[in-house]
């Protein structure tokens, strides 16, 4: 399945409606107001795995992105290689420390939060552990880089995650929480800070239509 996101597209997105990982991307391509194209990768019926999609994305997950004779996958690659091509509307602050507080925050949420409940991942533990087990595996990883990400961003003003403008940190985390929320019932209440961020962001219009729900190859 394939959709116009904008007019006269020059980039193509393959995306997976319910990946928190895409939702990174859409979010961060309707911030900047870069128009795309749409192509759906189904997961669940195994799309991901062959030839055609094998040649953009080796590891076979989503995102990949496809820039003319440019293909990025990995959101945190994409996000970044963004940040460099199309400088409008930065995603990242000219302040050095709140930059590095950008990526740290992003780094968490892609190396210590995400990876650990990803479909591969639940699939595994599901067939071999039980799927009780893969489910308290995935809050208890949650509920850790959530730990962290609260004590990091806790003495910080503003509505969103490093102030009052919208950078990366809010771009990986917003995703997250959604699906940490609705996958896997995490009770955010013992996340003061991270509930005010997600209120702020989740009432911007570019994050509502990146959500799953609005997506072309969603599933009601």
């Amino acid at each position: 399945m394939a959709a116009i996101i904008g007019e006269s597209p020059k980039l193509a997105l393959y995306s997976y409606w319910q990946s928190s990982c895409s939702w990174r991307v859409r979010f961060a391509l309707n911030l900047k107001g870069i128009s795309y194209e749409y192509k759906a990768v189904n997961l669940s019926k195994g799309e991901q795995f062959t030839p055609e999609f094998e040649k953009l994305n080796p590891l076979h997950f989503v995102p990949v992105l496809v820039d003319g004779d440019v293909v990025v996958s990995d959101s945190y690659a994409i996000l970044l290689y963004l940040e460099e091509k199309y400088p409008q509307r930065a995603l990242l602050p000219a302040d050095p420390q709140l930059k590095a507080l950008n990526l740290q925050v992003a780094s968490i949420v892609t190396s210590s939060i995400q990876p650990l409940h990803m479909l591969s991942t639940l699939k595994y533990l599901e067939q071999n552990v039980g799927p009780q087990e893969s489910l308290l595996f995935s809050q208890t990883n949650v509920e850790k880089g959530f730990n962290a990400l609260e004590k990091l961003l806790k003495d910080i003003n503003g509505k969103y995650a490093t102030g009052d403008e919208v950078y990366m940190a809010d771009v990986f985390m917003a995703p997250q929480i959604a699906a940490a929320m609705q996958r896997f019932k995490i009770d955010m209440s013992k996340y003061p800070r991270l509930c005010r961020i997600f209120e702020s962001l989740k009432a911007l219009l570019e994050f509502l239509d990146a959500s799953p729900e609005r997506q072309p190859d969603a599933v009601h």
